[in-house]
C-alpha cells in the first residue's frame, strides 16, 4: 500500500498471525512480518529553541521536498558534516551567496573519484560478473578485495605512506581500511591512517585554523566514514564559512537565522543534515506488540535484543533485514540484503513444507547472540567512540554497539549452520 505508513503491529497468540494497523485505517493479517524498514531510514532532528519561528525554509537531508530548491543568491545555513552534509555542501556553494557550515564534529572524508564508466571496462566486467557475485557473497564485508596481511607498525613510514596514498586515489570507502590488518583494533595503527589522511585535509584547505577544525580527533572509520567531492576544497571559496559548534553552540533558531554563542548568523534557508536513528529507529517507530503483551519498545529500552539479527524473543514470525546486531551497515548492504531474504524466504518455505506456523528465538539463544556480539565489537575500537554506530546521536538512546563485527562471511556461516542443523536457538511449533 503506498503513501501509507505502519502504525502498529500485534501478535495474535491464537491464530498466529500478525494484525498490523496503518494511519490511514487499514488494517493487514499476515502469517509471517518482516521489517524491510531500512537502517537508515529515521530521520534525527535537532531539538533547536525556536526552529518554528525561522521565517525562512528549513529542510531535512532525509526529507527532501520533490520540487526543485533554489539556493541562487541565498544564505545558506548547513547543520551537519557527516555522509549528507559531505554530499550536499559542495553543490549548495555552488549557488549560494553565502554557506555556513555548522559543525559539532569533523568527518574522515576520503575523495569519490566517480566518473564515467567506459564501455571496455563494462564489457570486461560483465564477463567475469557471475564469477564476481558469488565473490561477494563470500566475503567478509561484500566486497571483493586482496585482504590485507600485515600489521600497519610493522611497515615503516615510507611503505605506510604509500600504501595509503594507493588507498586515497582508489575512490572506496573502506580503501584505507584494507591497507593493514590491524587499523581497527590497534589505535597506535589506527593513528597513522588517520594522521595521513589529516594530512591530506592540511594539504587541501588553504586557511590553517579552518584546516584544523577540520580535522578529526577520534581514530579513523570508528564514526561512518564519508566520500566526498570537492568537500574540502569548497571551504577555500570566499563565501564559505565554517562555524564549530563545539567552542561557539548553537543557542536558538531566531526569525533571522541561528543564533550561538558568538552572534546571529542572518540566513535565507536551513538545511539539517543531522543523519538519523540508525538501526533501530525505523522498527521503534511502530508499536510492535508480541507474546503477553510485551512491546519491542520495552524490549529494547537498555538495547537492541534478538538472535542472528533476525528474530527477537517474543515476537514470532518477525523478521528483521538489515537491522541491529546484524552485518548491515558495516557491510555492501545489497550483499547483507541478499543474504538475510534467501535465509528468510528458506525459512519460511521450511516451516510450510513442515506444517508449521511459528519460528521465535529462545531467550537464551538471545542473550548469547546479544553477548557475543558486543564481545566482537570490543575487540575493536568501534565501541571507544561515540556515534551513531552506538546510538550516541540520538538523545536518550541506550548505549549499545549496533552492528555485527565479524564480517558478512563469518555471519553467514553462522545463519546456514541455523537451517542446516534444524533451527537451534529457535523454537518451531504448528497450530493446536
Amino acid at each position: 500500500m503506498l503513501r501509507t505508513r505502519v502504525t502498529r503491529a500485534v501478535y495474535d497468540e491464537d491464530r498466529h498471525l500478525w494484525q498490523l494497523s496503518t494511519d490511514t485505517e487499514q488494517t493487514v493479517t499476515a502469517r509471517f512480518l518482516i521489517l524491510a524498514t531500512g537502517c537508515m531510514s529515521t530521520p534525527q532532528a535537532p531539538r533547536i529553541p525556536g526552529a518554528g519561528s525561522f521565517a525562512g525554509a528549513i529542510h531535512h537531508t532525509a526529507r527532501w521536498p520533490r520540487e526543485e530548491v533554489s539556493f541562487t543568491g541565498k544564505r545558506i545555513a548547513v547543520i551537519g558534516t557527516g555522509c549528507s552534509g559531505v554530499q550536499a555542501i559542495p553543490v549548495i556553494a555552488q549557488e549560494a551567496t553565502a554557506l555556513t557550515v555548522f559543525q559539532r564534529t569533523p568527518a574522515y572524508v576520503l575523495p569519490a573519484h566517480n566518473r564515467p564508466l567506459h564501455s571496455a571496462e563494462l564489457s570486461e566486467f560483465k564477463v567475469t560478473y557471475p564469477e564476481f557475485r558469488q565473490a561477494q557473497r563470500r566475503s567478509r564485508g561484500g566486497t571483493v578485495f586482496e585482504p590485507p596481511t600485515r600489521p600497519a607498525l610493522e611497515a615503516d613510514e615510507a611503505e605506510r605512506t604509500a600504501a595509503y596514498e594507493a588507498a586515497w586515489n582508489e575512490g572506496f570507502l573502506n580503501g584505507i581500511l584494507r591497507t593493514y590488518t590491524d587499523i581497527l583494533t590497534d589505535e597506535k595503527a589506527n593513528e597513522t591512517a588517520a594522521e595521513f589522511i589529516r594530512s591530506k585535509i592540511r594539504s587541501i584547505v588553504a586557511d590553517p585554523a579552518t584546516a584544523e577544525l577540520l580535522c578529526p580527533r577520534y581514530p579513523f572509520a570508528t564514526k561512518r566514514p564519508c566520500l566526498g567531492t570537492d568537500y574540502y576544497a569548497t571551504y577555500n571559496l570566499p563565501h564559505v564559512s565554517l562555524v564549530d559548534l563545539r567552542t561557539t553552540p548553537v543557542e536558538r533558531i531566531t526569525p533571522r537565522g541561528i543564533r550561538t554563542s558568538d552572534g546571529e548568523h542572518e540566513l535565507d534557508m536551513i538545511v539539517l543534515a543531522t543523519g538519523f536513528d540508525a538501526l533501530t529507529g525505523s522498527q521503534l517507530a511502530i508499536d510492535i506488540v508480541g507474546k503477553g503483551g510485551a512491546t519491542l519498545q520495552k524490549r529494547w529500552a537498555d538495547g537492541p535484543r534478538n538472535y542472528l539479527g533476525l528474530v527477537s524473543a517474543g515476537f514470532p514470525n518477525l523478521f528483521t533485514v538489515l537491522g541491529p546486531l546484524s552485518p548491515s551497515v558495516l557491510t555492501n548492504i545489497a550483499v547483507a540484503l541478499e543474504q538475510q531474504i534467501d535465509w528468510i524466504t528458506d525459512c519460511i518455505a521450511h516451516l510450510r513444507r513442515n506444517g508449521l506456523t511459528e519460528i521465535d528465538a529462545t531467550a537464551q539463544a538471545e542473550a548469547h547472540w546479544v553477548a557475543s556480539t558486543a564481545e566482537l565489537a570490543d575487540h575493536t575500537l568501534y565501541p571507544s567512540v561515540d556515534s551513531w554506530y552506538t546510538g550516541a546521536n540520538v538523545p536518550g538512546k541506550p548505549r549499545a554497539f549496533l552492528a555485527y563485527t565479524g564480517g558478512l562471511d563469518r555471519y553467514r556461516k553462522e545463519c546456514d549452520a541455523a537451517a542446516r542443523d534444524g533451527y537451534p536457538g529457535f523454537t518451531l511449533s504448528a497450530a493446536h
